[in-house]
């Protein structure tokens, strides 16, 4: 389709018999690429002598400078001719009568944007020429947006390449405009290169240098390619693309990976940090009272393993791609806590005598408020850090054990322990140590001595009056005793525990008696006596015979469950 723009008359007056030649035809004729156009050359002649005109019409085309002119038509009403050997011998076709004359072309080509002349010419008295310019118009491909592979950088001093726009196969020559979020940039954000091809066609590539800055990271660009067509502009819209934005960090975070909750000494501690740039950053790591010490660390991870009280501290740590003069930092507060072992005072062992009183401390160095309890034979006995152990008895032997800890770090706890010995001397059981006693001879008598004290007491009997001296049993401490073999008396009992020891002894009465009963340990001595009277016996008792026995049962102390002992029977 072919577009009319102006129209304009040109006239060429040849005072020959008063006869003038009057033209009429289109200034622009537009159509697209492959079309048909249509040029029309409209004419009058005016004849004063009102005789008939003779037209003969030429059609030409110019050179692409102008400069020249070839004959592509030529003819009148009766005869007609497309001259031979021309861009448009198979591709015009002329319509004369006596009022127009009406060039077609067929197939439009890119060459066909010209100049094309009509020339009337009346035979006899004069002629006339128009012009018309054939606009030819083909539009182009797709625009074709690239964005660059690498990043850019908002520190680059120039600006950067963003990416390229390309535009082929158009005619006559597009523009391209850059967008940015749908927002046109100024012209000279991009730098276009124009190229035309073997064909005529024109390709356009633009390439989008801009100055990126921190938010760029969300932004999109496109392109747009606008260009003539018949009776107006239209465009072309490339697809968007978003770029990468490298920038360097404005804000740190620091925090803490692992352990989680409190820190002890001996944990495994994991820092890292995070900087808002992009890419994200690696880091130094520092302590803040050592800020000229960097720490060995893996990109944005701090490890410290295994920590120690001396690893409290503040730590900082500082992204790579910082400006050198920005205070860009991250920073945490590294508590590490610590329970010392325990120290008990006295230590290891202490030996204290019976009734004494005697003051334990457990003590453990912390970081943290502590609590103390006291154990003794899994049982507790005290709290805090004190241990008052006051009146000692035998029974206040044994094992201490403190348990330090931290109530609000139950990970943290410390032990010791204090083993305490109460010495004492030998103390007899029962109330006399002087006992009287009556008896037939001939008879058995049992003689009973218990005895308690630390260590463990030794008893050994002296049977004075039988004038036999006995040792009863061997001990680790053993008093001075005369050991004599059994005759007429013997021991029938020998029991003991941790702190009581208890000796029987049976023996007949032959005369009057003293026994003796002594008791000793490396503190002391002590002595029971029995003094038996012997009553002379009416009958002749019945002979010693050591081999029969009876039963007797001799009730113990309270340390001591009942026992059988045996007794000769006579």
């Amino acid at each position: 389709m072919a577009f009319l723009k102006r129209t304009f008359v040109v006239f060429l007056l040849i005072y020959m018999a008063w006869t003038k030649v009057e033209l009429t035809t289109q200034e622009t004729v537009e159509v697209y690429l492959g079309d048909s156009a249509q040029i029309l050359c409209q004419y009058n002649v005016t004849d004063g002598n009102n005789q008939p005109s003779d037209l003969f019409v030429q059609w030409f085309v110019t050179s692409d400078i102008r400069v020249s002119r070839k004959l592509i038509f030529y003819g009148d009403d009766k005869k007609q001719k497309v001259v031979d050997n021309t861009d448009y011998s198979d591709r015009i076709n002329v319509t004369l009568d006596h009022q127009e004359a009406q060039l077609t072309i067929q197939n439009v080509q890119l060459s066909d944007n010209r100049q094309f002349i009509c020339h009337v010419q009346e035979k006899v008295f004069g002629f006339a020429v128009v012009t018309t310019d054939l606009r030819v118009f083909a539009p182009p491909d797709a625009p074709v947006i690239k964005d660059v592979m690498t990043g850019i950088s908002v520190t680059n001093e120039m600006p950067s390449k963003v990416a390229s726009c390309e535009v082929r196969n158009s005619f006559p020559e597009p523009n391209i405009t850059w967008y940015k979020n749908s927002m046109p940039l100024m012209s000279s954000a991009g730098h276009a290169n124009v190229s035309r091809d073997p064909r005529g066609f024109f390709s356009v590539q633009s390439t989008l240098e801009y100055k990126a800055v921190r938010e760029d990271e969300d932004a999109y660009f496109s392109c747009e390619v606008s260009f003539f067509v018949p009776g107006g502009v239209r465009t072309l819209e490339s697809n968007s693309v978003n770029i990468t934005v490298y920038y360097p960090s404005t804000k740190v975070e620091m925090w803490r990976e692992s352990p989680q909750g409190l820190v002890k000494e001996g944990d495994t501690v994991e820092l890292r940090c995070h900087g808002d740039g992009n890419p994200p950053p690696s880091f130094i790591f520092h302590r803040k009272q050592d800020q000229d010490v960097d720490l060995e660390s893996s990109g944005h991870v701090l490890i410290l393993s295994p920590v120690s009280r001396n690893h409290s501290g503040i730590y900082q740590c500082r992204p790579l791609d910082s400006d050198e003069y920005a205070d860009v930092k991250g920073e945490i507060q590294l508590p590490v806590h610590y329970l010392d072992p325990a120290v008990v005072v006295p230590k290891d062992s202490e030996v204290m005598l019976k009734g004494e009183d005697l003051t334990a401390t457990c003590n453990a160095l912390s970081s943290l408020k502590t609590h103390t309890v006291w154990y003794k034979d899994g049982k507790q006995v005290g709290t805090g850090n004190t241990l008052h152990l006051q009146d000692a008895t035998y029974g206040t032997t044994g094992q201490y054990h403190c348990e330090v800890s931290a109530p609000s770090f139950p990970a943290l706890h410390s032990s010791g322990s204090v083993h305490i010995i109460v010495r004492g001397g030998p103390q007899l059981v029962g109330e006399d140590q002087e006992v009287q006693l009556e008896e037939a001879i001939g008879r058995m008598v049992n003689l009973s001595c218990e005895a308690e004290g630390s260590p463990l007491p030794s008893i050994s009997w002296n049977i004075i009056g039988t004038q036999v001296t006995k040792k009863a049993h061997d001990t680790a401490l053993t008093c001075f005793c005369v050991f004599v073999s059994p005759q007429n008396w013997k021991e029938v009992v020998r029991k003991s525990n941790e702190y009581v020891a208890q000796s029987v002894v049976s023996l007949n009465v032959t005369s009057d008696i003293r026994a003796l009963c002594n008791v000793c340990n490396d503190v002391g001595t002590e002595v029971k006596a029995f003094n038996i009277k012997a009553i002379p016996s009416v009958t002749t008792p019945a002979p010693f015979t050591p081999g029969k026995s009876f039963a007797l049962t001799a009730l113990l102390s309270d340390a001591f469950s009942p026992f059988p002992f045996y007794v000769p029977e006579f």
